[in-house]
């Protein structure tokens, strides 16, 4: 049993043995070769030179092929960061660009609220009545009643009964005040009434309101006959409405006298109220 552990040993330890002589000869052979191609290369031949061209074109060949994919993978992550900065580039810009857009925006509507104001200031109603400007706040429609709150109340003089015009074309009346609000009942509500006179023929009408577009003129002289495009004005006869202020044009339409009114109810942003004086309140 000791004797075959000694011969494993000893096949062992000869392997090793061997294995070390053949890297000794190995190296002392590459030495050999290395000293030969040297001295070979010395002398110029066209076979040395042949040989140095191939072996230089291997070299490079084998150097670009082993070298390409840290190139490759430094130059997919250099496309990987420069698109992801020019995707951040391009989120901040649709930022900047949706602000300036919202800036214009906001420039466009505080123009355009300038231009009606000058408006209502030059009107020529203005220059001679005691109005106040106010600022619609909510409007309160309904399939038959149309009415505005307004941002002007008691506070600012404001009481049931007086006038409210758009630049210088009637809009409605006060029907009810607040301390710091009021709500206005436009032409076209229909419990609005109001006395107007037609310009030219002086026939005197109420203005009724029919929850529509357009009112109605009733209580009109026997034989009237309209003609289009006829101006009314209120005619003063209640004893509130200032007379002169214009409403809108005559037209008929299915047997009916029917008024466009020079204001739009629709599109009403500011409005005027006449501060007339007033003797008591009234039910309206």
């Amino acid at each position: 049993m000791s004797t075959s552990r000694d011969d494993f040993a000893i096949a062992i330890r000869s392997a090793l043995l061997q294995r070390g002589a053949r890297q000794k000869f190995s190296l002392f052979f590459l030495i050999c070769f290395s000293i030969l191609i040297f001295f070979l290369d010395s002398f110029p031949s066209k076979f040395m030179d042949g040989l140095r061209a191939t072996l230089n074109d291997a070299i490079y060949r084998v150097s670009s092929v082993s070298t390409s994919p840290i190139r490759f993978f430094s130059l997919a992550s250099n496309k990987i960061k420069t698109h992801i900065s020019i995707y951040n580039e391009n989120e901040l810009l649709r930022t900047e660009v949706e602000a300036l857009r919202n800036k214009n925006f906001n420039l466009e509507f505080l123009t355009n609220e300038n231009k009606k104001l000058q408006q209502i200031v030059e009107s020529e109603i203005s220059e001679v009545e005691n109005i106040i400007l106010a600022k619609v706040l909510l409007d309160k429609k309904s399939p038959f009643l149309k009415s505005i709150i307004v941002n002007k109340g008691s506070k600012s003089g404001v009481k049931k009964g007086m006038p409210v015009i758009e630049q210088s074309s009637l809009v409605g009346r006060v029907v009810e005040t607040n301390f710091f609000s009021s709500r206005i009942l436009l032409l076209n509500d229909l419990n609005s009434r109001i006395p107007v006179v037609i310009e030219g023929s002086d026939a005197q009408a109420i203005l009724m309101g029919t929850g529509k577009n357009f009112p109605i003129l009733e209580y009109l002289p026997e034989f009237f006959e309209p003609k289009m495009d006829e101006t009314v004005f209120t005619s003063g006869k209640d004893g509130i409405f200032p007379p002169g202020i214009p409403v809108g044009k005559v037209f008929q339409s299915e047997n009916l006298v029917k008024v466009k009114l020079f204001s739009d109810s629709n599109q009403l942003s500011f409005i005027n109220i006449i501060l007339i004086k007033m003797e008591k309140e009234r039910d309206f």
